[in-house]
């Protein structure tokens, strides 16, 4: 088989100025956005769609929940020129290039099992419009066999062709989608898998399109799918590890930045001790989904993902605890959490925990309270019932206690002096990332708690 958009992707190959094929990016959520973003800047003329008419409306306007100051000028100059365009009619998008790239997600439903449908029924639209040559990229995560098995099955029973023979089926997945950022996701090792020689040179072209580092080639679509997941699994692992020793430290009365540093260890291995975020719980189950269907008992997979669960409650209890060294109790108490947003420095999403973390805390009868200087209302909508300050002054006046979630800079500098004089001393400071100094806190006559710091228990 050949085309013109194979011609195309030969010429970018080898450097040629000529004009660049369009490509589709299915779905308009962070993955998506970043994908149209690269491929827009690297020339491409991009179509994003997606059936959610709000996101499309939302996307449309250069508005987007995620990374506003890296993002929203390049979408708003490419909307500009014509470069890309958004629509929500997955169908009709479909027909109008030889390359599309899927990016919708999986999901877990109320009983914890993973739940394709969402992407099951993408499928269905984009095979009913599939043509010749075509070539599918499937760029979100998914479990083993699922895109030799479901994926092809889906498109080539809707659309009467076959992979291989008529259109290219091919596997690059983006294992933290949460987490990219534009010039991390243009500079990442990036796998590319294909069951075939020439879907894998093609999806090779595109990829390597909008990638600086040189690709990981596979053409074997099931242990690219493996490869991701245990990825994922082992940083889960270095998570509950990591976690494990900061509570032990907390219990002896050893700070466990200090041993951190004393480690000769690779730093990645053991890393700061963080609150459980829900945004890994996907690609874990689907290893173990897998597992279970093989008869095969991942023992430390499991054991990791239900210990890092238990970090939120750890958490409420640092709360608590640090809350009964001032002589009060969490029930009633002003909680002052400080930083939502899932990456540093950046408007980005809230993290997926603070949901969980601030319905944890209202539950047991506090008042959390909600300040992130990269945030506004309307991108913490999951958050109705919890308080949104607009600035750091009222979050934190009359405080029993001030959280560190997120560890923008701002957060780094603050003017402890002044925060005593407006909580309700005597007040306690739980920083969750470490970015505090625990003898300047307690200097200024708070309580400080921290993720394995358990030599700061005044």
């Amino acid at each position: 088989m050949s085309s013109v958009t194979d011609k195309k992707l030969i010429e970018i190959k080898n450097g040629g100025l000529g004009e660049k094929p369009t490509v589709i990016v299915i779905g308009c959520e962070r993955n998506g956005i970043l994908h149209a973003c690269l491929f827009a800047e690297a020339g491409f003329k991009v179509i994003c769609a997606d059936n959610d008419r709000a996101v499309v409306d939302r996307v449309s306007k250069a508005k987007v929940p995620f990374l506003k100051n890296e993002v929203e000028p390049i979408l708003r100059r490419n909307l500009t020129n014509g470069r890309l365009k958004v629509v929500s009619d997955v169908e009709n998008a479909s027909t109008q290039s030889d390359i599309v790239i899927v990016t919708t997600t999986a999901t877990m439903n109320e009983k914890g099992k993973i739940d394709y449908s969402n992407m099951e029924r993408m499928l269905r639209r984009l095979g009913s419009n599939l043509h010749k040559n075509a070539l599918i990229i499937i760029a979100s995560v998914v479990g083993i066999g699922v895109t030799e098995n479901t994926i092809k099955e889906i498109l080539e029973s809707v659309s009467g062709l076959k992979v291989s023979a008529d259109f290219y089926l091919a596997y690059s997945p983006i294992p933290f989608p949460e987490e990219q950022t534009l010039n991390n996701l243009a500079n990442c090792k990036r796998i590319v898998a294909a069951s075939d020689k020439a879907s894998l040179e093609r999806v090779s072209n595109v990829i390597g399109a909008i990638t600086r580092l040189p690709l990981i080639k596979s053409s074997d679509i099931k242990a690219a799918e493996a490869a991701v997941l245990f990825e994922i699994a082992r940083r889960n692992a270095n998570l509950a590890l990591t976690n494990e020793f900061a509570f032990f430290c907390e219990k002896t009365g050893i700070d466990y930045l200090a041993v951190q540093n004393l480690m000769a260890t690779d730093i990645g291995m053991f890393a700061q001790p963080a609150l459980e975020s829900e945004n890994e719980h996907e690609a874990l189950q689907m290893l173990l989904e897998e597992a279970e269907t093989q008869n095969v008992k991942l023992r430390v997979s499991a054991v990791a993902l239900e210990s890092n669960k238990e970090t939120l409650r750890h958490g409420v209890n640092l709360i608590r605890e640090a809350l009964k060294s001032c002589g009060k109790a969490l029930r009633r108490a002003k909680i002052a959490l400080l930083g939502a947003s899932q990456t540093p420095n950046m408007a980005g999403t809230p993290k997926n925990s603070v949901k969980a973390f601030v319905k944890m805390l209202e539950t047991k009868g506090a008042r959390p309270v909600l300040y992130d200087p990269y945030l506004t209302r309307r991108t913490v909508t999951d958050l109705e019932q919890t308080a949104f300050k607009k600035s750091l002054t009222e979050a934190v006046e009359g405080a029993d206690c001030i959280v560190i979630f997120t560890g923008h800079d701002q957060f780094k500098r603050l003017n402890l002096r002044k925060l005593k004089l407006l909580a309700k001393t005597p007040a306690a400071v739980v920083d969750f990332e470490g970015i505090l100094d625990p003898k300047k806190v307690e200097e200024e006559g708070f309580v400080y708690r921290g993720f394995g710091r358990g030599v700061w228990k005044k």
